[in-house]
């Protein structure tokens, strides 16, 4: 697991002062890697890579940026999981270290570009190819690992993070449509980054520079091909083997590994299957609570699946002045906020890891694969009711009746709030636009936002091209939602799994994310996933006899809750109300000021709005406002 980051001219000529730039993006990104860190540069001068080590898997011959016997060069961040069975596909004589690193080298000489399709595991690397003269860059099929880039002045920049590109942009300015972008969904779709000028690579791509010219393309896309020949206990046992071969080779490494247990379903699946392959109870668990009563304190269910097992586990408590202490810095290492404020807990909950594991496996990736969230459950409701009205509930359209949803219905206890606005207005509309009705958080910021000025972009058409992707079938309502959130929500989640751990030189593994097990579930149909309404029903069936039946029985799952609505109006209210009223809140563009301050004292308890809004404001803060320190940084020593 590491940092990476490069610079190559795209018309071959000299990079100024390039060995520089280089340890500058290194100095930028240190936090990724604090065991190592080293730079080459083309004896041209118009080529170069950077990177930082935290040394999992070959302590120590694995030292990047990293040459084979053909001339070419490679920075890598990641962990190739098949790396010992590719070694062998490709010949033990080609190899001088044991390093996962130098396997990728070898596949690309053996296979070129076609080595993506051999790969099993999470990465981002450039490879610098010496005989076609071109760089070649990729990215994981799910986008666990991040990869950015921007070109200024014909030359192409990359980085693990955003912040190791800002010295090299004319400014640091929003780009307009991802803030559109992100006050509808909290995230940024496709390409998009809320930097302008500075795009991201998207998960399943390949970028190429070559002959002055850059190219991204999909090397990659899961399709929803699906099997009605089998039966629900094949898709449970062969779910269950691929989920078990998944956590083996996600166990492979040179330093323990140890999990978060969350109390939820996916990450004690995840720990539990990691514990057997442990002697001696010797395995180390992490949790976070909230001590605000049983919505923020799910540490009994991580507790008695780390008794059942002989677990280890380590337990934070994190607090309102924890929040003041950290969420600045919680913005700094996201580069930009996504998803919800999550990222806040798991902040602490990484750093207490860091304490003990280098390496971590989570649960991330089972929501949005089997289907975990309650408003899918919440939007087949309405489809139930209207079919049932229609009389058409029966005729092959729907996965599950009226009658059989209902005993699932305790699971909505909590999301009244989502309930009201969903039927407010649009009931029984086409599929995508309820969906997007359900999604859409920019409804309450009427007056908080000044729309007019955002220009004419629709991110209901992005939602479109993504949520009727050809690769979904038309008829399963269950599948275009969970995709859209697999394309979607799912990398921005990732973001945050990578910079929190990262930012404390921890390594995230998310064994659930691995492609046997995601290309096979997509061929699941629906009715299997999702079963008279039942939340991510094939993965409890098939993981039954792991887990207590607590933790398959519970029907308030939150996903980490905040008390941020609570914290709001009691602990947090000075700090807060201080930081909008500022000149500097006053002053950013698009944002009505005035109403966001009117709207702290209705912030409902799990509402977002707030968290969405100051999250924006200290992003300013943290990298516009800051804009001539990342200039500086180019002229500073570095030693």
């Amino acid at each position: 697991m590491c940092g990476i980051a490069g610079i190559a001219r795209m018309n071959h000529q000299n990079v100024p002062d390039l060995h520089r730039k280089l340890r500058v993006m290194n100095k930028l990104q240190k936090h990724r890697g604090p065991d190592g860190e080293g730079t080459w540069c083309h004896p041209t001068g118009a080529f170069g890579f950077a990177h930082v080590r935290l040394s999992i898997i070959d302590l120590t011959s694995g030292d990047q940026p990293m040459t084979d016997r053909a001339g070419n060069w490679i920075v890598f961040n990641g962990e190739i999981y098949n790396y010992i069975e590719l070694r062998k596909v490709l010949g033990e004589e080609n190899f001088i270290t044991t390093s996962d690193t130098e396997v990728i080298l070898v596949a690309y000489r053996k296979w070129g570009e076609s080595c993506l399709d051999h790969l099993r595991g999470m990465f981002a690397f450039a490879i610098w190819d010496e005989k076609n003269q071109r760089l070649f860059c990729a990215r994981d099929h799910f986008g666990i690992k991040p990869l950015y880039f921007t070109v200024q002045d014909e030359t192409f920049h990359f980085a693990s993070e955003i912040k190791a590109l800002l010295p090299f942009v004319p400014r640091i300015a929003t780009c307009i449509d991802a803030l559109k972008d992100y006050f509808v969904f909290q995230l940024c779709l496709k390409e998009k980054t809320l930097f302008k000028d500075i795009m991201e690579l998207q998960p399943g791509h390949k970028l190429i520079v070559s002959n002055g010219s850059l190219r991204v393309e999909r090397y990659w896309e899961v399709y929803y091909n699906l099997d009605f020949d089998h039966t629900p206990k094949y898709f449970q046992e062969e779910l269950r083997r691929r989920f078990e071969d998944s956590v083996r080779l996600h166990l492979r490494s040179d330093v323990p590994v140890g999990a978060y247990l969350s109390g939820g379903a996916d990450s004690s699946i995840v720990g539990v299957a990691a514990a057997k392959h442990y002697d001696n109870n010797d395995f180390k668990a992490f949790h976070g609570k909230f001590s605000m009563g049983a919505l923020y304190d799910e540490s009994a269910y991580a507790e008695s699946v780390a008794a059942m097992y002989g677990m280890h586990l380590y337990q934070i408590e994190i607090t309102s002045q924890d929040f003041v202490d950290s969420i600045q810095k919680v913005i700094y290492h996201l580069d930009y906020p996504v998803a919800g404020p999550g990222s806040f807990p798991q902040y602490h909950v990484s750093k207490l890891a860091s304490q003990h594991r280098k390496v971590v496996l989570g649960g991330q990736g089972g929501d949005e694969i089997f289907g975990g969230y309650v408003r899918y459950l919440v939007a087949y409701f309405e489809q139930c009711i209207q079919g049932a009205i229609n009389g058409s509930l029966h005729n092959g359209n729907f996965i599950v009746t009226y009658e059989s949803i209902i005993p699932n219905l305790v699971a909505l206890q909590n999301y009244k709030p989502m309930l009201r606005a969903f039927w407010r207005d649009g009931l029984f509309e086409d599929l995508d636009r309820r969906y997007y009705h359900l999604i859409n958080r920019s409804q309450d910021l009427s007056k908080e936002i000044t729309w007019n000025e955002l220009g004419d972009y629709s991110p209901f058409e992005s939602f479109q091209s993504i949520f009727n992707g050809g690769n979904v079938g038309k008829e399963s309502y269950f599948d275009k939602m969970t995709h859209f959130d697999f394309k979607t929500l799912l990398p921005a989640l990732l973001q945050v799994e990578d910079r929190m751990s990262m930012a404390h030189g921890l390594e995230s593994r998310v064994p659930i994310l691995d492609r046997p097990i995601v290309e096979f579930a997509a061929t699941m149909p629906s009715n299997i996933k999702f079963k008279d309404g039942t939340l991510k029903k094939i993965l409890i069936d098939a993981m039954r006899d792991l887990l207590p039946d607590l933790i398959f029985s519970r029907k308030n799952k939150m996903g980490f809750p905040v008390p941020l609505g609570e914290w709001i109006q009691g602990d947090l209210k000075d700090f807060i109300h201080d930081i909008f009223h500022s000149r500097a809140a006053r002053e950013r563009p698009y944002f009505n000021t005035d109403a966001i301050i009117q709207g702290l004292s209705s912030e409902s308890k799990f509402g977002r709005k707030i968290w969405g809004l100051l999250s924006l404001e200290l992003w300013h803060r943290e990298f516009h406002d800051r804009e001539h320190e990342y200039k500086q940084i180019l002229q500073e020593d570095l030693n």
